[in-house]
């Protein structure tokens, strides 16, 4: 078996260097291409060093750009490599650009596509990224979900569960795999350094940089008025270029610099920032990968957003979506500062994305579906089979597999009387509505 894995950025980098060491430690024949946006050759190998990654057999260097120019190059120089390597499977990650060139490529080559972090929603189609998860699902042969959430998502939109796995997602495996490496380096950053951040308390790290916050003075204003009255923290504040300039055009970033208690410091490579993270008494941050690794190294995080692909987060309880409303900000953060109950029920919130073995569940299914032939990608012999669609509620202790069995049907969703149930082989369906197609 031979398997291709396309990255595009560092959070795709972050979250596949686990799959990518599961893969090289079965002995399965791989080829890593990166699409090269975002930055340069040199940046990009020292940063598969750092993480201790075998850099990429493949480098297509399609550089930033606009999006359609850039998915274009993207989707060219993808197929040349995947005509020239013919691999059984493709894995693509997450929401990004190269994701949703790689599953449209891979999908008119007739090559099984593994989308590992499937089913995400935000339900914004305002957003690039909701747009590229849901065309990448679309296109994709197995699905790997990061939650019970994600699956259930799927499932609404018509996909078989046959081909959803509840994974958990490998940002997990990546926080502890490369915290390890952090922790062992030590900070390398000269202003970190300098702040003495291992000597601080009530550290509060702040990203900041998606346009619906940023580019609209009156959020922008809001968050940075909360940043004032938060004086008893000290605030870690790595800024994105695109917020400093728009900080500077709104005449506010000489303000906040000037702060006692705000740092601003140049943006961070990626085993800082995380060192950094796990050192933190709070998160406040409008990106979406920044959720994930607060509940995983429990710490609190406020987001600065109205909706997230991350509500397990919001459900669990370490996470609150506080917008750009100054005062749902302060209170919570100093709620968090002075209420020890509070913050101790923040920090022990579930994480809901699994134990750290995501890459090994991604494989064993991967392996499993190419021991059965099902990663060949043909067209299907009987197209117009008939089947009827149905709803019932079942009254016998009956399993989801043996239902199937019985009634020569697929489940596809299963309501308990309060929520949406993944419909597990196991599951017992007594007492419980069942959507399924039943087969003529």
């Amino acid at each position: 078996m031979k398997i291709a894995t396309i990255l595009g950025t560092r959070p795709e980098i972050i979250k596949m260097a686990p799959i990518i060491d599961e893969i090289s430690h079965r002995d399965i024949n791989q080829i890593i291409l990166h699409t090269g946006q975002h930055y340069d050759e040199e940046m990009s190998d020292n940063f598969f060093k750092d993480l201790d990654i075998s850099t990429p057999d493949y480098n297509i260097h399609v550089g930033s750009g606009t999006h359609g120019k850039q998915t274009g190059l993207m989707m060219k120089g993808i197929e040349e490599v995947l005509l020239e390597e013919k691999p059984d499977i493709v894995l693509v990650q997450g929401d990004t650009n190269a994701v949703l060139a790689g599953a449209l490529v891979a999908s008119k080559l007739h090559i099984a596509i593994g989308h590992v972090e499937a089913g995400l929603r935000s339900f914004d189609m305002t957003m690039p990224e909701e747009l590229n998860r849901r065309v990448a699902d679309v296109c994709s042969t197995l699905y790997f979900v990061p939650t019970e959430e994600s699956a259930v998502n799927l499932l609404a939109e018509g996909f078989s569960r046959k081909n959803l796995f509840i994974t958990g997602n490998t940002v997990v495996d990546a926080c502890f795999r490369h915290l390890k490496i952090a922790e062992k380096r030590g900070f390398e950053d000269e202003s970190l350094k300098k702040l003495n951040i291992n000597k601080m308390d009530n550290i509060l790290t702040l990203t900041m940089h998606r346009a619906e916050n940023v580019d609209d003075r009156a959020r922008v204003s809001e968050i940075i008025g909360a940043l004032r009255e938060l004086d008893d923290m000290n605030i870690i504040f790595p800024i994105h270029p695109r917020t400093k300039n728009a900080l500077e055009k709104f005449g506010l970033f000489d303000e906040l610099n000037n702060l006692e208690h705000v740092h601003i410091i140049k943006p961070l490579g990626y085993l800082d920032f995380l060192l950094l993270t796990s050192l933190s008494t709070l998160i406040l941050t409008d990106s979406g990968g920044l959720q994930e690794e607060a509940i995983i190294l429990n710490i609190p995080a406020l987001t600065l957003r109205y909706n997230t692909e991350r509500p397990e987060t919001v459900t669990a309880g370490g996470n609150i979506l506080v917008g750009c409303d100054k005062k749902a900000i302060v209170g919570n953060a100093l709620k968090i500062i002075n209420d020890k109950g509070f913050a101790d029920k923040m920090k022990n919130a579930v994480n809901p994305y699994g134990q750290g073995d995501s890459a090994k569940l991604t494989l064993d299914a991967i392996e499993k579906y190419y021991s059965r032939g099902l990663l060949n990608i043909s067209a299907p012999e009987n197209v117009m089979l008939s089947f009827s669609r149905k709803m019932t509620k079942i009254d016998e202790g009956i399993s989801v597999e043996e239902f199937e069995t019985k009634e020569n049907a697929l489940v596809h969703m299963v309501f308990d009387g309060e929520r949406m149930i993944f419909p597990d082989d196991k599951l017992n369906l007594n007492g419980m509505m069942v959507y399924y197609d039943k087969r003529e």
